[in-house]
């Protein structure tokens, strides 16, 4: 039978031990010069090691465990559940989605253990690797537009909400020419509250028609719009629909090339789009119904309800350091329900449709029309190299 790697070092340098003790003050400095160059170790550490206790047999018992090793499965399940959040956000979220989870050995015990985690806990717990991607940009600048529209650089503090960034995203794969789908991404400043909805172009006609369909699913008024440079938002259809109206909405652009600008809706392009969708290519006009009904029905309502998300309170410079503060993981609902300029009237019916969901319906809805999706879209592209 065969040692494993770590009991042949520690046999081999139980053999030098001896050798260096019994050996003459001369013959201890050949050995440790030849134990240095070998193992590349300082010439300190080297006496240390050779000349102190003999090595340990192995690792100690430690202290018992605080957790059920089967928490292990039930958190994995809840994560993917809830879109493979981060563990502080997982951490707030755990006491909404804990009353929906069934499972067969999940006892109050282990409820109550999970419920006792820390956000470091659960982190050592999950040890999940996330790969960033990227895709490409299908913006154009609108020249003539840009001098009519106003600049919105300055950060400003938001306390009701309504204030809104949108942008678009392209299901382009790795080439921007051709036909494609696209996602309108609209999420709200104060609250986090996201809206999508997918187009088959980015003309205004289906752009001003995926803000109607987004319209009549807020549950706020929209005050203000701020997209990028983008000729689907800086033209004149655009501009009629959000002005011509008994209180017009106030539109305003990003800088060109400063994505920082309309942060807020870049991060939700990933977060709301790229993961629900990844980076396909998606040709297919008949498959754009199923995401808007994938979109509407299932994962903006799992997001706006179900997932907690952080906000940047303040920044801080010292020195060359940023020292970076956040509020506490809350979801969309909650943000909203706590916003000043929503009546009560419309808090109770938001309430009332919180009442009738269930995060795990909603999530087992998602993975079945997503699988359909995926099915439709694989057939669609096996059917065009065919042809």
């Amino acid at each position: 039978m065969t040692m494993k790697r770590h009991e042949l070092i520690k046999d081999h340098i139980k053999r030098i031990q001896d050798r260096y003790r019994d050996a003459p003050k001369d013959r201890k400095k050949t050995i440790l010069t030849e134990f240095c160059h070998t193992w590349g170790v300082g010439r300190m550490y080297a006496i240390r090691l050779l000349g102190g206790k003999r090595l340990p047999s192995g690792k100690g018992a430690g202290r018992p465990s605080k957790y059920d090793g089967r928490l292990v499965e039930h958190i994995t399940v809840l994560w993917a559940s809830m879109e493979r959040i981060c563990p502080k956000r997982m951490k707030a979220a755990l006491r909404i989605w804990l009353p929906f989870y069934r499972a067969p050995d999940f006892d109050p015990k282990l409820k109550a253990q999970v419920l006792d985690m820390s956000a470091s806990t659960l982190e050592r717990f999950l040890k999940r690797g996330r790969k960033t991607l990227k895709g490409l940009s299908g913006t154009k600048r609108a020249k003539f537009f840009k001098y009519k529209i106003p600049l919105n650089v300055f950060e400003q503090k938001i306390v009701n909400a309504g204030h809104t960034n949108t942008d678009t995203v392209a299901h382009c794969g790795d080439s921007l020419q051709g036909d494609f789908a696209w996602s309108l991404t609209l999420t709200d400043r104060l609250t986090a509250w996201t809206e999508n909805r997918a187009t088959f172009s980015k003309d205004s006609r289906e752009i001003k028609k995926a803000l109607e369909s987004i319209e009549t699913t807020l549950p706020f008024r929209i005050l203000s719009l701020q997209s990028d440079c983008g000729t689907e938002f800086l033209n004149y259809r655009i501009m009629r629909y959000l002005q011509n109206r008994p209180q017009s909405i106030i539109m305003t652009r990003s800088r060109p090339y400063h994505k920082n600008d309309n942060a807020h809706v870049e991060q939700k392009n990933f977060t709301h789009v790229r993961q629900v969708f990844g980076y396909d290519r998606i040709e297919q006009e008949a498959l754009v119904a199923l995401m808007n009904e994938i979109y509407r029905d299932y994962w903006n309502p799992l997001h706006n309800f179900f997932l907690p998300s952080m906000r940047l309170i303040e920044k801080e410079r010292y020195g060359s350091r940023i020292k970076k503060r956040y509020d506490l993981p809350t979801t969309p609902y909650e943000r909203f329900m706590l916003a000043p300029n929503v009546s009560e009237e419309r808090k109770e019916q938001l309430k009332a449709r919180f009442k009738t969901l269930n995060p795990f319906e909603l999530k087992q809805g998602l993975e079945k029309k997503l699988e359909v999706f995926y099915c439709l879209l694989r057939q669609g592209k096996a059917g065009k190299k065919a042809a």
